[in-house]
């Protein structure tokens, strides 16, 4: 197959099951390519972009780019030939900073996207996963931990891995979760699609926002006074969950700063790459294709796929 087509026919099976990819091809190619034969393209095309990873000019994009390093971590689950696995995935991203903002009007600022991103993923443990995170971020010039911010979600191995291979990196429990575990708390106190709750849970997240685990500490004694019978021993938990996230509760100096607070973007590529393609229903992958195929999912969507079939 000449390049042009094997792109035409990676990019359908990137972006759909190969079967409907052989579909498209022959309706709207009028080629007889099998579902089989696309999905040996991609997986073949997926080894080779992640084996030559290193000559992308991704490096240099991040090298031309101003703005904050970030890395963000997270998991998805996918259905393997071994069973259901983790899928680690890490987004490098760097990002300018946008206007100041404060806790009340976090919600309507308009925060930059990332100008240059890299993604990598792979069906492995964290203690593999943190030397291919240090990897890339050594072929992205990312060697300096106090120009780099973690941000995660209340995972441990998260956490563990930035500390082994990022020490000296900020470190920033994404804010979705630590709002959820706060409406956790509101319900269980004061009861599901109760008015009480839904309101004492949007001020714990504004003090969330203002002060951190003090806020949060303050918030728990102000609930606490109020408990109608509710399930108290529900707020000691939710306050044990922040007091292990005390140094990565810093949102109020990042909004002023105009920087990020949240995971959104690795929870958002886990949801198109993973989740929307990889998680369809009856599919069952080989574990070692798995992280290549959602590298090249990735690089699909991204301003170096061009470049990788000009190169190739």
């Amino acid at each position: 197959m000449t390049a042009g087509a094997c792109r035409m026919a990676c990019l359908l099976g990137i972006q759909q099951s190969f079967a409907k990819a052989e579909l498209a091809l022959a309706e709207v190619a009028g080629w007889a390519l099998d579902d089989n034969s696309v999905r040996q393209l991609c997986h073949a095309t997926a080894a080779a972009a992640t084996a030559h990873r290193h000559e992308r000019a991704t490096a240099a994009a991040f090298a031309a780019t101003a703005g904050d390093g970030e890395l963000q971590i997270d998991a998805g689950k996918v259905n393997t030939q071994e069973g259901w696995r983790d899928v680690k995935v890490g987004v490098f991203a760097r990002r300018e900073r946008g206007a100041p903002t404060t806790a009340a009007d976090w919600d309507e600022r308009d925060l930059p996207a990332p100008a240059v991103r890299s993604v990598i993923a792979a069906v492995e443990e964290a203690a593999a996963f943190g030397p291919r995170c240090a990897a890339e971020a050594a072929r992205l010039a990312l060697t300096e931990p106090q120009a780099l911010t973690v941000l995660g979600d209340g995972a441990e191995w998260v956490w563990n891995l930035a500390a082994e291979h990022f020490a000296g990196a900020g470190e920033v429990l994404d804010y979705g979760h630590g709002a959820e575990h706060l409406c956790d708390g509101a319900k269980a106190v004061f009861g599901v699609d109760n008015a009480a709750a839904q309101s004492q849970a949007a001020r714990g997240r504004l003090r969330l926002l203002e002060d951190g685990y003090w806020g949060v500490t303050e918030w728990v004694g102000e609930v606490a006074a109020q408990v109608p019978g509710g399930d108290g021993a529900a707020l000691g938990g939710m306050l044990n969950y922040f007091a292990a996230h005390q140094t990565r509760l810093n949102y109020a100096l990042r909004l002023r700063h105009g920087q990020s607070v949240g995971s959104g973007l690795v929870e958002g590529s886990i949801k198109q790459l993973l989740n929307k393609r990889v998680k369809q229903t009856g599919a069952r992958w080989k574990v070692a294709h798995v992280g290549p195929f959602v590298e090249l999912g990735a690089l699909a969507a991204g301003p170096e796929w061009q470049a990788y079939w000009e190169r190739n």
